[in-house]
């Protein structure tokens, strides 16, 4: 897998690192989330050794998420870098790909500030993670996409394990406030998130 160069702060207490995968033929992008306790990473990627290095003296890391099957990525390399525990659903916890990590059930909260919410019918094992701080943040996997010629969209049906049940399982986030949406797959939302997610809902019933 291709290695990010580089580790952009997006808002105060949210970073971003990309790479384009020729593998799978789009652009990946990790979440590192600060909460009070520590930085979850969220779905990493590869760093190049002088953005890792960088990585170790800005920040605590306290935890690795990953937010589907799809996405163990660089999980486990992080994991023994920085000696720190992988998260993920709980269907995928002990699966060959996640082995040793810790399952994480629906509605369950990390760090204080973070909750981990379910989304049925997307990729196997697919969660979001909610941030509550700073006006609100939604870390998601693949459910939901940000990137051209799609635009913000939802994952497309193919890749879907049910569309319908996704949709109306992607509607539990609205039950929480957020400005900012960051994804796997695409540039961050960072403002009016949650009003676009739910246009974008209401037109796909």
């Amino acid at each position: 897998m291709a290695r990010a160069q580089e580790i952009e702060q997006i808002v105060p207490g949210i970073s971003i690192w990309q790479v384009y995968e020729p593998a799978v033929k789009a652009e990946l992008f990790s979440t590192a989330l600060r909460t009070d306790p520590g930085v979850y990473l969220v779905d990493p990627i590869s760093l190049a050794a002088h953005a890792l290095a960088d990585l170790h003296v800005s920040c605590e890391i306290i935890g690795i998420f990953a937010t589907n099957a799809n996405h163990g990525r660089a999980s486990a390399e992080f994991a023994r870098e920085f000696s720190v525990p992988i998260h993920v659903h709980h269907s995928l916890a002990e699966t060959p790909e996640f082995a040793g990590a810790i399952g994480v059930d629906d509605g369950q909260t990390l760090a204080g500030a973070l909750t981990a919410m379910a989304v049925d019918g997307g990729a196997a094992g697919e969660m979001a993670l909610h941030c509550s701080q700073d006006g609100g943040t939604i870390v998601i996997g693949d459910a939901l996409i940000n990137f051209e010629p799609h635009g913000f969209g939802l994952l497309p049906a193919k890749y879907c394990l049910d569309p319908k049940l996704m949709r109306r399982s992607l509607r539990k986030l609205l039950d929480y406030s957020f400005d900012r949406i960051f994804f796997a797959h695409g540039t961050p939302i960072l403002l009016g998130a949650r009003a676009r997610l739910e246009q974008l809902l209401d037109g796909n019933k």
